[in-house]
């Protein structure tokens, strides 16, 4: 192998892993956010992570800003997963299902909920109606990507993508059976920590996608570096 085509194929390597490497950059970044941010009188146990985000909170504006480099990260995994499914088709699926999933979110701040007082009130508009629609459509690009991933992909990593999406499934029934409460200011004590489980787990997901196609890409790196020693030697 010429000394050009070894350069290109390891600034190809490279770059997919700097791409790669954006989903768990994004993944710890998410985190962060759910966890972290808050206003006074905020809860992050019993309120959506979505009222972080709601018209006129104190947080919207910071919320809104992270969200976007958090989709740009994101965006640049999907490239990633990409150019890692080469000889992968459904593999390219998942990557195209996750670049769609990020420019859905990417209307969350368009379509942002109003305040449960709000809401009580009779003061819901088409934003809020717009924003559940959101969440429903992200969701299902979300699985439909991690099943798309998995199909390519080990058994093991089939069985760890299907345990995922049946916790995904189960906390997301347990969230949507506190909506009613939230629109009508009622208590609603353990939203927010089902929210976030379920969110920690997409999250945990993309860390585990990124970390299973780095391998590779890091192998062939190290092959072709050792590849190049040894002609250094003759």
């Amino acid at each position: 192998m010429s000394s050009s085509v070894q350069h290109s194929l390891l600034a190809t390597a490279t770059r997919r892993r700097s791409l790669l490497l954006c989903g768990p950059a994004a993944s710890v970044l998410y985190g962060v956010m759910i966890w972290l941010i808050r206003y006074p009188g905020y809860d992050p146990i019993s309120q959506t992570v979505s009222e972080l985000s709601a018209w006129e909170v104190p947080t919207r504006t910071l919320w809104v800003w992270l969200g976007l480099l958090w989709s740009a990260l994101m965006a640049a995994f999907a490239a990633g997963v990409w150019q890692s499914g080469s000889r992968r088709q459904s593999l390219r699926v998942s990557a195209i299902l996750l670049a769609a999933y990020v420019l859905a979110g990417l209307a969350y701040p368009f379509a942002s909920m109003h305040t449960r007082e709000v809401l009580a009130a009779g003061g819901a508009t088409g934003a809020d109606t717009a924003h559940l629609i959101i969440v429903s459509v992200t969701s299902a690009l979300m699985m439909a990507a991690m099943i798309s991933a998995a199909v390519a992909l080990d058994l093991w990593f089939r069985l760890y993508t299907t345990a995922t999406i049946l916790l995904l499934i189960g906390f997301g029934v347990l969230t949507a059976g506190d909506a009613p409460a939230v629109q009508a200011n009622l208590p609603t004590p353990w939203a927010g920590l089902w929210e976030r489980v379920n969110i920690m787990t997409t999250l945990a997901w993309v860390v585990v996608l990124a970390l299973l196609l780095i391998r590779p890409a890091t192998q062939r790196k190290k092959g072709l570096g050792d590849s190049r020693a040894r002609r250094g030697k003759h």
